[in-house]
């Protein structure tokens, strides 16, 4: 990890929409899904400058990032950033 990043993470809850049971983390400006059953990991999104923090509800994932609010929608696999 470089100097200066962080991990964060955030659990999906089975039964809570998509990606339920995988953690989903951002690291080294990368968004990525974590199966734990099956030990899988894939990119979603590239290119998160000083996330701050990661939740999920339903099949959004919102990323708290320092100037900007990302919200990757893992039913379509886009993202929509909010200023």
């Amino acid at each position: 990890m470089k100097a200066g990043s962080k991990r964060i993470s955030c659990m999906g809850i089975i039964g809570d929409g998509c990606g339920g049971g995988r953690e989903f983390i951002v690291e080294n400006g990368i968004l990525s899904a974590y199966d734990v059953l099956t030990k899988q990991n894939i990119t979603l999104l590239e290119n998160i400058h000083d996330a701050k923090r990661i939740s999920k509800k339903a099949c959004i994932l919102s990323i708290e990032c320092e100037n900007e609010l990302i919200e990757f929608n893992l039913s379509s696999m886009k993202s929509q950033t909010k200023s």
